[in-house]
């Protein structure tokens, strides 16, 4: 059981809705995997647009922006995009 709590952005659902069945299971289980622990699946960083650093990671064809708030205990998966945008 992991210490944080995995919050998920509704764009994300949206997003997750036109994919294939089995990338839709990959991202989720991606998902779980970070909130597990955040640090690890860091594949770099970028700010948003407000210049907070949000870490990404790389899953096959997909960019999953996440941000990990320690003070409040919460992995937020802000959205997910294909790599190459």
């Amino acid at each position: 059981m992991s210490e944080y709590r995995l919050l998920v952005a509704y764009e994300v659902f949206e997003f997750l809705e036109g994919l294939p069945a089995k990338d839709r299971k990959k991202l989720r289980g991606s998902f779980l995997e970070i909130n597990d622990w955040p640090s690890r699946y860091s594949d770099f960083k970028e700010p948003d647009d407000t210049g907070r650093h949000l870490d990404v990671h790389i899953c096959g064809r997909y960019a999953i922006r996440y941000w990990e708030d320690f003070a409040d205990r919460h992995v937020k998966i802000l959205e997910v995009s294909f790599a190459d945008r």
